[in-house]
């Protein structure tokens, strides 16, 4: 065993926040370190998302010249573009859809290894989510913002604040992302096939999350109920909000503010939902 599993296995009880913040940290090295050896993936993805950019972005853009105002739904052209190209190079950063690990585990009934680790199953999962966040953010965010800024005028944020708080949105995008995806995955429990609901989950965070179009072009009722009531404007609207600099300051901070609190929510629900499954572990085969 080399020195860095050794590390994860070792968890001191003299300095458990300290040993605990180790091994977080070495999970989440695991996790950029396996993803960063599907580099053919990492490219093809790239050059997808640089495709579908072009097409969502030609087609806002006409939305916008067919209002006779040069503004549609709040957004100028150029905020629109960033809200394109920003978003296609964050759709595998915050990682929408294509996880299924916890559902395959618990169908197999090899998440019963799982449970026999020192790192409970939510915390474990989430930090390789990190990691894979890390490693996305580093290889799939940059080439497509790039595509956007050589074809298209893109808006360049001018307040201090702007490029922080984006940041910070974009982690907490990424930690609501995981806690919905693991409820959507831990329904196998019941299940033991958790297709149904991870199709649901696709259909539903990529239109009511933002992908294909701004939020802000429904109703304004619609939309606030959507922020209100539903984590799914938090896992891409939000982030791509902040950085187009849509709304004044204050309702910036408010969106994030809006975000910490469905993180914790869907944190909570994932670890509450591993619990009561825990009570009772039904896995196929016995």
């Amino acid at each position: 065993m080399d020195r860095i599993d050794a590390r994860v296995l070792t968890i001191s009880r003299l300095r458990p926040f300290r040993s605990s913040a180790t091994t977080f940290g070495v999970l989440i090295g695991s996790g950029f370190r396996r993803y960063s050896t599907y580099r053919q993936a990492t490219i093809a993805g790239s050059f997808t998302n640089i495709v579908f950019g072009f097409l969502r972005c030609y087609v806002l853009l006409a939305v916008v010249a067919g209002t006779g105002t040069q503004r549609a739904a709040g957004y100028d052209a150029e905020q629109l573009a960033t809200y394109v190209w920003v978003g296609q190079g964050l759709l595998a950063v915050i990682g929408l859809w294509g996880w299924t690990e916890l559902a395959e585990r618990i169908r197999t009934g090899d998440i019963a290894a799982d449970l026999l680790r020192p790192v409970a199953p939510v915390p474990a999962y989430l930090a390789a989510d990190l990691g894979r966040a890390l490693h996305a953010m580093l290889t799939r965010f940059g080439p497509p913002l790039l595509a956007g800024a050589v074809f298209f005028p893109l808006h360049v944020p001018s307040r201090w604040q702007t490029v922080p708080l984006f940041l910070l949105s974009v982690v907490l995008a990424v930690v609501i992302c995981f806690g919905c995806r693991y409820v959507v995955n831990a329904t196998a429990y019941w299940l033991h096939d958790a297709r149904g609901p991870i199709m649901l989950w696709t259909l539903g965070a990529g239109v009511l999350g933002g992908l294909y179009f701004p939020l802000r072009l429904l109703p304004e009722w619609m939309t606030v109920t959507l922020w209100l009531g539903t984590p799914m404007p938090s896992l891409l609207q939000a982030p791509l909000d902040v950085i187009a600099e849509r709304d004044p300051p204050g309702l910036q901070a408010g969106l994030v503010g809006v975000q910490a609190c469905w993180a914790v929510l869907a944190l909570s629900l994932a670890a509450l939902v591993q619990r009561r499954a825990e009570r009772k572990l039904v896995v196929q085969g016995g």
